[in-house]
C-alpha cells in the first residue's frame, strides 16, 4: 500500500480493459451529417496526421514513433480496418481503427473526433458504425481499452454501449510533450512537470 513516485519526465496512467462478448442486438444508427469512408493502406504520413488531429488533446502518441515500416506493417495489414471520418465537405475529422489479427477477437484500436467535434453527440453514430462493422460472423469478442488520460466521460461512454470493464493496469512512459513528439500545449488536463529534454 502507499503512493508510487513518478519521475517528472515521465507520464502515468490507470489503463482500464473492456470487452463484450456477446453480440449486441441489432439497431439502427443513429443519424450524423458524417461519413465512413474505408481508408485502404494509407499512407504513412497521411495516417500519423489525422491520428495527431484526434489523439493529441489525449496524448496519444503510439503511433507517432514507430518508423513508417513499423506502422505499414499495422495500417496495411489486410486484417486491421481502418476508416476516416468526413463531414460533409470531405474534410477528415475522425478515426475509426479495428483490428482483427487476433480473432475471435476484434479489438477496437482507435476511435475519435478532432477537438472541434468533440462532445456533439456523434460518438453513439461512431459506436454503432464500429460495432457494426467489428461484429463479423467469426468474431467472439469485441473489446478495448480506455485510461485516465482520456476523456473523463470515456469509461462511461464505453459501458454505456455495452462494453464490461475486466482489467485494470498502470501505465508509466515519457512524457511525450518533453520529446517534442507532441506540442507542449496537447492535454492540457494533464500538468508538464519535467523540462524539455533538450534543456
Amino acid at each position: 500500500m502507499g503512493l508510487t513516485p513518478v519521475a517528472n519526465d515521465q507520464i502515468a496512467t490507470i489503463v482500464t480493459h473492456l470487452e463484450m462478448v456477446e453480440r449486441p442486438k441489432p439497431a439502427p444508427i443513429p443519424p450524423a451529417p458524417l461519413r465512413l469512408v474505408p481508408w485502404k493502406q494509407p499512407a504513412p504520413d497521411a495516417y500519423r496526421a489525422l491520428f495527431r488531429r484526434v489523439g493529441e488533446p489525449w496524448l496519444w502518441f503510439s503511433r507517432l514513433v514507430m518508423s513508417d515500416k513499423e506502422l505499414s506493417a499495422i495500417i496495411h495489414d489486410p486484417a486491421v480496418q481502418i476508416f476516416a471520418v468526413t463531414d460533409p465537405r470531405g474534410v477528415e475529422v475522425g478515426l475509426l481503427e479495428l483490428d482483427f489479427r487476433t480473432l475471435p477477437d476484434c479489438e477496437l484500436s482507435f476511435l475519435g473526433f478532432i477537438p472541434e467535434l468533440t462532445g456533439k453527440g456523434f460518438g453513439k453514430w461512431l459506436m454503432a458504425q464500429a460495432k457494426s462493422l467489428a461484429w463479423r460472423k467469426d468474431v467472439r469478442r469485441f473489446w478495448v481499452h480506455s485510461c485516465t488520460l482520456d476523456s473523463p466521460g470515456a469509461l462511461g461512454f464505453y459501458r454505456q454501449a455495452g462494453f464490461v470493464p475486466f482489467k485494470r493496469e498502470v501505465e508509466v512512459f515519457p512524457d511525450p510533450r518533453l520529446t517534442g513528439l507532441l506540442s507542449r500545449d496537447a492535454a492540457p488536463h494533464v500538468p508538464v512537470l519535467g523540462q524539455p529534454a533538450s534543456a
